[in-house]
């Protein structure tokens, strides 16, 4: 017996998948939007948690994009059979929807169950005690089809194989954009030098891709479940497993900049980021979903950008060792004829193997030492900083070597598995000074810093680029760290120490120079414009 299970079936959502796929989407209508019940969401889940546990479940799986289409021949391929299903039995929000709408619907909170045969009262009244809606709507066959009834009478029939494994495949033309060979297109380092380093670490730490995220995720329980060990705001969330000394740690990763510049290099930057926001709280990165935009793939130049960014997280994922389980391409995102960024997602997953070795990036106590792993910023191409000063994008993107982040993470992970580590956090948007700035904020404690430059000021502290990670660490422990760093060979530089003076100072010294520049910002300074971008723009 196939049971749908959970929220009503209603006109929202039918077209979602397809609607989020076409070149204008005001033409179509915002019905293909599905409307999300949280609440709904909750008592569905732990109605499944309890049915699962109850042990009358042969199959399970939610309903996703083509909403009963897509849940209903998926499960009946992975078995090898059919399925027959009446649309007359579905629960619905309107009345009059025809076998066509119901099968398409994506309306939210709702499963699709394959129960044990006979026990199908049981799993209702699990459904019945959580509020939620049980109805048996079809059954399996053995036929390998897909047949639609509307009150017994057939109203479509059709190989299951035909909609799972036979879909058609494209092979469309690849072209390089034009752009991409530009040179004004490519010279971020031409940008005349900062005057105002402490302003321009400011203006970074407001704009949209830096500033706190916290007007959102606030609006949201972070905490479902009481098992929420390490909270959002910081590298990765970590969730302890019950009844074990372990968790799962989370965390999601793009830039659509650095693939705009360079597709393959931007690719493999998303999967080394994801994982090393991992690697900073202290888990080992396991696997990859992916979320894929893009826009119109029959342009030549966008199927570039979609074929060499796929490379670039394939190669990625084979140097860190972190397969793509699933994920999901959204094409055709454009409006008024111009393209979005190129912009693949990546979300990591990771294993925190023990809980009393997690990290977070809140600086710990005065007069511990603050170290970079990894080499110095080679270019200011692709940063936040050079599409701050120019507007848009600047290229080129920052080089990465995934043997040395692979080198650099495990070094990371190792320090904080011993325990050497009180604080960790990945360079990324925004550069050294950023990462520095946000650590200060979270701890609630100054910096006091002296690097030597070999070249610019602002290339020093708003460059970007991979296999870079400042952690903080105690006197004591600062000898196996850098050992540990040289077996691997991986750069060590210490930056200066943490301050209870509440202010980010940081000397920088040209070298062949007798002149410095300094960079000083109050850590209140710093807080209210980095938790204060966000609400102010959505007042």
């Amino acid at each position: 017996p196939l049971l749908l299970v959970g929220a009503k079936t209603g006109h929202d959502g039918i077209h979602g998948a397809t609607f989020a796929s076409v070149e204008d989407p005001h033409s179509r209508e915002r019905s293909a939007v599905q409307v999300g019940d949280p609440f709904m969401e909750k008592l569905l889940l732990e109605a499944c948690l309890e049915l699962l546990d109850a042990d009358v479940v042969v199959g399970i799986q939610d309903l996703g994009a083509a909403g009963l289409t897509s849940s209903s021949a998926e499960m009946a391929s992975r078995a090898g059979s059919g399925v027959e299903i009446d649309v007359a039995l579905v629960p619905c929000r309107e009345t009059h929807m025809s076998a066509y709408e119901i099968m398409l619907s994506e309306s939210q909170e709702r499963m699709l169950v394959v129960a044990r045969r006979g026990r199908e009262e049981e799993a209702q009244a699990i459904f019945t005690k959580w509020g939620l809606d049980a109805v048996v709507i079809g059954r399996v066959t053995d036929d390998k089809t897909l047949r639609i009834l509307h009150d017994g009478a057939l109203a479509a029939a059709i190989p299951v194989t035909a909609l799972v494994d036979e879909a058609p495949l494209y092979d469309r033309d690849a072209a390089r954009p034009t752009y991409l060979d530009d040179p004004q297109i490519m010279s971020a380092d031409d940008l005349p030098e900062s005057r105002d380093l402490a302003a321009d670490l400011l203006d970074l730490l407001a704009q949209p891709t830096i500033a706190s995220k916290a007007w959102v995720y606030r609006q949201y329980d972070s905490m479902v479940r009481a098992s929420t060990i390490l909270r959002p705001g910081g590298d990765a969330a970590v969730v302890a497993l019950p009844g074990f000394q372990r968790g799962v740690a989370m965390a999601t990763d793009g830039n659509g900049r650095y693939v705009y510049l360079d597709p393959r290099a931007g690719g493999m930057h998303a999967v080394a980021e994801a994982a090393r926001n991992l690697t900073c709280s202290g888990a080992r990165p396991l696997a990859v979903t992916d979320c894929l935009n893009f826009g119109n793939p029959e342009k030549p130049g966008v199927f570039y950008q979609f074929v060499e960014s796929v490379t670039g997280i394939a190669e990625a994922c084979r140097a860190l060792d972190t397969p793509v389980v699933s994920g999901n391409v959204s094409f055709y995102n454009e409006t008024n004829g111009e393209d979005i960024f190129p912009t693949p997602i990546i979300g990591m997953v990771g294993v925190a193997d023990d809980l009393d070795h997690l990290t977070t990036i809140a600086l710990k106590e005065s007069g511990n030492t603050l170290i970079l792993l990894g080499a110095p910023a080679e270019t200011l191409g692709g940063s936040e900083f050079a599409a701050l000063r120019a507007g848009r994008p600047l290229g080129p993107t920052p080089p990465i070597d995934l043997d040395l982040e692979a080198r650099t993470q495990l070094v990371c992970r190792e320090a904080i598995r011993s325990g050497w580590v009180q604080a960790a956090h990945d360079v990324s948007d925004g550069g050294l000074a950023v990462a520095l700035a946000e650590m200060c904020v979270a701890g609630d404690l100054g910096a006091d810093l002296a690097l030597e430059v070999m070249g610019r000021a602002d290339l020093a502290l708003f460059g970007e680029g991979g296999s870079r990670i400042v952690i903080e660490a105690r006197e004591a422990d600062l000898a196996e760290i850098e050992r540990r760093a040289r077996e691997h060979d991986v750069p060590f530089i210490a930056l200066g120490r943490v301050s209870a003076e509440q202010t980010l100072s940081i000397q920088l010294r040209p070298v062949g120079s007798s002149e410095s520049l300094e960079l000083n910002a109050p850590v209140d300074t710093l807080r209210q414009r980095w938790e204060g971008a966000i609400p102010w723009a959505m007042r």
